[in-house]
């Protein structure tokens, strides 16, 4: 069985090695623009990074469609080759798509060092990130359930023998043995993963007279820093994707309403899907609440991008037609990016109210420009997000004024 992956053993290593590895990184544009693929591959880069990676060289080929077998073209592969004999130092090739298990396995005789795929990237950093029970375990069941298709292909030893008399059955019946601990692992953990969210449904259960607010959003757009503003609690903050995995719910109060406020794991473009389902369970404190906060981080070139990679995960889990307030952070970092420093103060401020009123015509009426990083326009933002509390409370208490 390929090293990559120890079924049934305890204390696993996280998939990247702890010091920095050096990386190739790999996308091919089939379905999408060259502009389009260099954004991928540059939050490919800012994800090798959050593993622990240092990406050195990007490789780029236009196909009609991957090749069945080495995903690439044979021509690139040996470019890729060539470029790794030269440098000499080579850890990793990691691709901006996901690979089948017979992909990896070709690569890997190929090139002759690991090759990993966007979701194994992903998995890998959850796994990293992971520190309470339920998040430990939500990976490790989308790891299984990723490995377990492909489980065949990465059985490389049995296409080394020769068919014939006496090669028949036990490579097969290996593989069914592994497939069954997988199977088995799935199981367990999917119990394991309803018993907690029994629990989970059961103290949510007792807080259904509270409005509930959930923080949603790409990752790494400042959900946790702004948590923090708000409820001056101690959530972990790094520029880095996925710094938060465990969902956090906080008390807070505007005005005389109280209402919960939760963080939770950010979005992103391509979340493997295995990684969605396992998460659910975690990331009913979106679909059962009664108003969402979509942060966005404005000063991001594919801001819009990011909106709708959200809007659709929202979708997904049955949250998207809740009342969102679209809160536009990073107006500071926005300013530096995109205003010359020769710009009038008027000029600035003319600019910033005709792309509110473009982003209100596309999302709605609860827009709002703000810093969490830089305390900036908060009081306002107070404003509006206790103006939709009350809204909702009158909604759920019509004839009595609550109090708590």
């Amino acid at each position: 069985m390929s090293e990559h992956w120890q079924i049934g053993k305890k204390n696993k290593k996280s998939f990247l090695k702890q010091e920095e590895e050096k990386a190739i990184l790999v996308g091919v544009i089939y379905n999408n623009t060259e502009e389009e693929v260099k954004t991928y591959l540059d939050e490919l880069e800012f994800l090798a990074k959050t593993a622990g990676a240092q990406s050195v060289k990007i490789f780029t080929q236009k196909l009609k469609h991957p090749d069945s077998k080495y995903f690439i073209g044979k021509g690139k592969m040996e470019e890729i080759k060539n470029y790794m004999e030269f440098r000499g130092d080579i850890d990793m090739v990691i691709f901006d798509d996901d690979l089948t298990g017979k992909q990896t396995t070709t690569l890997e005789e190929i090139l002759e060092v690991k090759i990993i795929d966007r979701s194994t990237l992903i998995l890998d950093i959850f796994a990293k990130r992971a520190q309470k029970a339920q998040a430990k375990a939500q990976v490790e069941l989308a790891q299984l359930q990723y490995l377990l298709p492909r489980l065949r292909g990465l059985w490389t030893h049995l296409e080394r023998q020769r068919g014939g008399i006496g090669m028949r059955g036990p490579g097969e019946q290996e593989i069914e043995t592994d497939r069954r601990i997988v199977k088995d692992k799935i199981k367990k953990l999917k119990d394991t993963l309803a018993t907690i969210d029994k629990q989970d449904r059961t103290r949510r259960k007792k807080r259904d007279e509270m409005i509930r607010v959930a923080l949603v959003g790409y990752t790494n757009v400042g959900k946790s820093t702004l948590m923090n503003l708000l409820t001056k609690s101690e959530v972990f903050t790094e520029n880095k994707l996925f710094a938060t995995l465990d969902t956090t719910v906080r008390k807070m109060v505007l005005g005389r309403m109280p209402f919960l406020l939760s963080d939770t794991v950010g979005f992103i473009r391509k979340l493997p899907h295995h990684l969605v389902e396992s998460f659910k369970s975690t990331l009913d404190e979106v679909r059962e609440s009664d108003l969402l906060l979509h942060v966005i981080d404005i000063s991001h070139p594919q801001y819009e991008d990011q909106i709708i990679t959200v809007n659709k995960t929202l979708k997904e889990l049955g949250a998207g037609d809740k009342t969102t307030i679209y809160v536009f952070n990073k107006i500071d970092q926005y300013r530096e990016n995109y205003f010359d420093k020769l710009l009038d103060e008027e000029t600035k401020e003319t600019i910033l109210v005709q792309l509110k009123e473009k982003l209100k015509n596309n999302y709605g009426e609860n827009v709002i420009f703000i810093s969490a990083k830089e305390k900036e326009n908060i009081d306002t933002f107070k404003d509006i997000l206790q103006s939709l509390v009350e809204d909702k409370y009158k909604i759920r208490y019509p004839y009595k004024t609550h109090y708590w």
